[in-house]
C-alpha cells in the first residue's frame, strides 16, 4: 500500500506538470530535519479515494508507447483498446474483462463525467458505432488509450473536441480487495 500511495503522488505530480521543478541547488539539511524526514507508519499515511486506483495507472502508464495492434492483448504484440484495458485490469486486480468494448461497457457501475475518478473506464463512438472505443481516465481530464493502426498507446485528453463529441459514457470498475 505504501509503494501504491508513492506512486500516486508521483503520477499526480507527473500529470500536472513540471512546475514545481527547478534548477537550483537544493538546501541544505540539518540533522534535526532528517529525523523528521522519515516517513509515517503506514497506519498513519493519509488516504485519498484514488489511492487504491494506483496499480491500474501505473499499469496504464506502461503501457504508454506501445505500438496498436488490431486484435492486440500484449505489451509484446501491441493492443487495440480493449486488448489494452483487459490487460490493465488483469495485470493490476487480476480481473477478467471482456474482451470487447461494447461488452466492456457492460461491466461495472455507471458514472457521470463530474464523478470520473481514476481507472475508470471511458467510452466513445469513434465507428459510428456507441462503445466503439475505451480508455482508462488518469485523472485531470486525461485517459490512455490505444488509438489506430501504425500508432502507439498515448495520453488523450476528454476536453477536445474530437472526445467530446464521442463521448457514450463512462465506467467504474472495482477492485475485489
Amino acid at each position: 500500500m505504501v509503494r501504491n500511495l508513492l506512486f500516486y503522488s508521483a503520477f499526480l505530480s507527473l500529470i500536472s506538470g513540471c512546475a514545481s521543478f527547478s534548477p537550483t541547488a537544493p538546501a541544505p539539511v540539518h540533522a534535526s530535519a532528517v529525523q523528521s524526514a522519515v516517513p509515517p507508519a503506514p497506519s498513519a499515511l493519509p488516504t485519498s479515494p484514488g489511492a487504491e486506483r494506483a496499480e491500474v495507472l501505473l499499469q496504464a502508464l506502461l503501457a504508454l508507447g506501445l505500438d496498436y495492434r488490431y486484435g492486440g492483448t500484449s505489451p509484446v504484440t501491441g493492443f487495440d483498446c480493449s486488448g489494452l484495458v483487459a490487460y490493465i485490469y488483469q495485470e493490476a486486480w487480476g480481473i477478467r474483462l471482456p474482451r470487447n468494448a461494447k461488452a466492456q461497457s457492460e461491466a461495472g457501475t455507471p458514472v457521470s463525467l463530474a464523478e470520473l475518478q481514476p481507472g475508470d473506464l471511458v467510452f466513445y463512438d469513434t465507428q459510428n458505432r456507441p462503445f466503439s472505443h475505451v480508455g482508462i481516465y488518469l485523472g485531470d481530464g486525461k485517459f490512455v488509450y490505444a488509438p489506430k493502426s501504425g500508432e502507439q498507446v498515448r495520453v488523450g485528453s476528454l476536453k477536445s473536441a474530437y472526445w467530446t463529441q464521442r463521448f457514450n459514457g463512462a465506467r467504474r470498475i472495482e477492485p475485489s480487495l
